[in-house]
């Protein structure tokens, strides 16, 4: 399912152009707040819409849930469709929002 990162490691990540978010929530939590630059495929989308990610196949994919109970799931399911680089954020945005960290609405 992958190694879990802590909201810090992720954005040291993004900034580098070294990972791309994907937020697995649903769309209702979704835009209660999310993280710049982040990609929405809901969990229950993940397996039909996964080739959408094949752009971003050198990059570090880390999985971003509500607190942290099905990103594991879903890196389970990225792995078998063939992605390597797969890794979840512990805590979720949970843990995101508990490290004060910028969520946007829009």
């Amino acid at each position: 399912s992958g190694k879990a990162v802590s909201p810090q490691i992720a954005t040291l990540m993004m900034n580098k152009d070294e990972a791309v978010i994907v937020d697995i929530r649903e769309k209702k939590e979704y835009s209660e707040g999310k993280i710049v630059g982040s990609i929405h495929i809901p969990f229950d989308s993940l397996k039909d819409r996964a080739a959408d990610l094949k752009k971003f196949e050198g990059k570090q994919i880390i999985l971003v849930d509500k607190m942290g109970q099905h990103s594991g799931m879903a890196g389970k399911l990225l792995q078998a469709e063939g992605f390597e680089n797969v890794c979840r954020m512990s805590g979720g945005i949970a843990e995101w929002k508990s490290s004060n960290l910028h969520l946007v609405k829009k």
